[in-house]
């Protein structure tokens, strides 16, 4: 599903975030890339939702090289992935609802089926009873639901999480992780950028290490 083939990506200034990485993820795993800040994990994941393009080498999603897109084809490639930011990027003057019913408005989706969708993924996170809630009344770990909700809404094959559970303390990564799980056992793909040892010890993830932009083992 996923083929990283010798991919260097050098940004202006001539910093390596990855150099000649190679490796292969296939539909329906769960995979933790873990390293140090600066190993070049959260690059690794831009690369895959063709929010970055390689320096050189290929990067290829369901047969498709990244790097060979058209611009107006990357936006059907996105709709494959669900995307869950460090930051979360939710916006905080609209509810909860509103949040999830984003990317649906987005992409077209009639509005009775969208809502049906956006309070079937807000149960799932459960978050369903605060769905006229803004982000502010939320806790981090019911805000970091949210941003999943809004990932899963349009029932992506592949979800990509960058830190999801790095502000969050363990009874709330607890939960967290196993929101991932369920996802990974209905078979969407989950690949997840983290330092958290204790989460991969409780999902027993395959791992990809990477050091210095390298992949380590």
């Amino acid at each position: 599903m996923i083929s990283f083939s010798q991919v260097t990506k050098r940004y202006p200034g001539g910093l390596e975030a990855l150099r000649q990485v190679s490796l292969t993820i296939g539909a329906g795993e769960m995979v933790f890339v873990t390293g140090p800040s600066g190993a070049g994990k959260s690059t690794l994941l831009k690369l895959m939702a063709a929010l970055e393009r390689p320096s050189s080498g290929s990067v290829i999603v369901n047969g498709q090289n990244v790097a060979a897109l058209r611009p107006r084809a990357v936006p059907f490639l996105r709709r494959k992935f669900g995307l869950i930011f460090q930051d979360q990027k939710l916006l905080f003057d609209r509810t909860a609802f509103d949040n999830v019913m984003l990317p649906l408005a987005i992409t077209g989706f009639e509005r009775r089926e969208a809502a049906r969708r956006v309070r079937a993924a807000l149960d799932k996170v459960g978050l369903l009873a605060k769905e006229k809630s803004y982000p502010v009344r939320l806790s981090g770990g019911e805000q970091q639901r949210l941003a999943i909700a809004r990932a899963i809404v349009h029932r992506p094959a592949i979800l990509l999480a960058d830190e999801p559970t790095g502000n969050l303390d363990t009874a709330y990564a607890a939960e967290i992780g196993e929101l991932f799980r369920s996802f990974n056992q209905v078979g969407v793909t989950v690949v997840i950028a983290t330092h958290d040892e204790a989460l991969a010890a409780r999902l027993k993830p395959r791992l990809i290490a990477l050091k210095s932009g390298r992949v380590a083992a």
